[in-house]
């Protein structure tokens, strides 16, 4: 017998919640269970930035510094920054990450220079500040992975913005929220029921590259 040949099978918002009634031993009745099981979906996604690495919301962006200027907001939906390099003359160089507290305690933040450093203040609009601050000598543009947030559900009609192997958590998942408010009883099993399915997606989900750990020796001294 023949394959079908087809590699698109996707949900819409409404047949994840349809799956997710049933799976709580329910059905879709009236709109306000549509309604609420939107918002509970939409929780659910904002849990899953908590929770780490979705690898297909890391994008690449980039910005061109300006002279003199070490502060950049980013766009809003940045949930974090994994790793910023900076370009000169086709060349790429790292720009170390500062906490919060090494970047304020850096004695003069007006110092000019080739960026070597950032700090992102985690605010409502993300802000990246970069030092020594950008200066005149030649011009300098930033290229940053951002963790971003997955879009909304906004409509019913609506797919959702990750990939199918995320498809049977993300039904599980809206599943348990919704027991949550419909049917306390199927709690627990549906809870265990999600916890495995996100594991083994997140795990799916990972970078494969090797992982080799450099002690950072600037504090050691000899003798």
């Amino acid at each position: 017998m023949a394959t079908s040949g087809s590699k698109d099978f996707e949900l819409d918002v409404a047949d994840y919640i349809e799956e997710a009634f049933e799976r709580c031993g329910l059905e879709v009745r009236t709109g306000y269970d549509l309604k609420t099981a939107k918002r509970s979906l939409n929780l659910m996604l904002a849990d899953w930035a908590n929770r780490g690495l979705n690898q297909w919301t890391i994008k690449q962006r980039s910005l061109t510094l300006v002279t003199n200027d070490g502060e950049y907001d980013l766009s809003a939906d940045v949930i974090d920054v994994l790793s910023v390099v900076i370009r000169v003359s086709g060349t790429d160089y790292s720009l170390e990450r500062l906490s919060r507290d090494e970047y304020l305690t850096i004695p003069t933040k007006t110092t000019s220079g080739r960026p070597n450093q950032f700090f992102l203040d985690r605010q409502l609009t993300p802000n990246l500040k970069v030092w020594p601050v950008p200066d005149s000598s030649t011009s300098y543009t930033v290229y940053y992975d951002a963790l971003t947030r997955m879009d909304d559900a906004d409509t019913f009609t609506n797919t959702m913005d990750l990939p199918f192997r995320f498809y049977p958590c993300l039904a599980a998942g809206l599943a348990y929220y919704l027991s949550l408010k419909k049917n306390p009883k199927m709690t627990p099993m549906l809870k265990t029921i999600y916890e495995e399915e996100f594991q083994r997606a997140a795990e799916e989900d990972r970078d494969r590259a090797s992982f080799n750990v450099v002690p950072k020796m600037s504090y050691y001294r000899s003798g």
